[in-house]
């Protein structure tokens, strides 16, 4: 007959599965903690330029495909677009003594002046202006990215 203390204790299996999921635990949160210490170490200035950029060229390919090709509502788009080309350098300061991605910074601005000095005001002309920015943006991305 088994004693009374023997039938309460809990089995080994218990103990070490209740082992393993804290175990489990702790190392998720540790885990998570470090990811976000090494993310907070990077810098996102970047990434966020680089996104604002195709936010505002995908805009403007809207715009053309849905036959809104006014300089009313492109020149906004241009004008943001050349405002930004401004922080390429100073985004990726590692290439900034670059001279190809000075070139390509500076070609890209080249880009948007044109634009702006004569606005596009068809979709005819406003689609070889997207044109000229996406071969500007694939030209540099080819070598940066």
């Amino acid at each position: 007959m088994a004693s009374p203390e023997a039938a309460r204790r809990p089995s080994s299996a218990s103990r070490y599965l209740v082992v393993f999921v804290v175990g489990l635990v702790v190392g998720v949160v540790a885990a998570v903690m470090l990811l976000r210490a090494l993310q907070a170490r990077t810098d996102p200035f970047p990434e966020a330029l680089m996104q604002v950029m195709a936010r505002q060229s995908g805009q403007l390919r809207d715009a053309a495909q849905a036959n809104r090709c006014t300089t009313a509502d492109t020149l906004p788009r241009l004008q943001t677009l050349r405002l930004l080309a401004n922080d390429l350098e100073p985004a990726f300061p590692g290439l900034r003594d670059d001279a190809r991605f000075a070139g390509a910074a500076s070609s890209m601005r080249a880009t948007l002046d044109q634009a702006l000095a004569a606005p596009p005001a068809d979709c005819a002309q406003l689609n070889d202006t997207v044109k000229r920015i996406g071969e500007g943006c694939k030209a540099c991305h080819a070598d940066f990215r």
